[in-house]
């Protein structure tokens, strides 16, 4: 697929975005290069590879691991530290 000038100017008014003209051909060339970009990573062998469906749920287990501490207790170098001035 190729994205023209009257095409960069139809997805800027839907977006209602304003575009100058002089904007239109480079905002093209750069349309294409990331066309270009998904169609390289349509050619990325996926066989086995569960889709995800949020980038959040990957983390969660992440984020479960992580245990708090004693919040209150000094570390060495907090107790180091000077006074804050109000």
């Amino acid at each position: 697929m190729s994205v023209d000038k009257d095409t960069v100017r139809r997805i800027a008014k839907l977006a209602r975005i304003a575009l100058d003209e002089g904007r239109v051909e480079p905002m093209a060339q750069e349309l294409n290069g990331i066309m270009a970009w998904v169609a390289q990573l349509n050619e990325v062998d996926v066989t086995g590879v569960p889709p995800m469906t949020s980038v959040v749920a990957a983390f969660v287990s992440i984020l479960l691991a992580c245990r708090p501490s004693n919040a209150t207790a000094r570390s060495p170098s907090v107790v180091r530290a000077p006074a804050a001035i109000s």
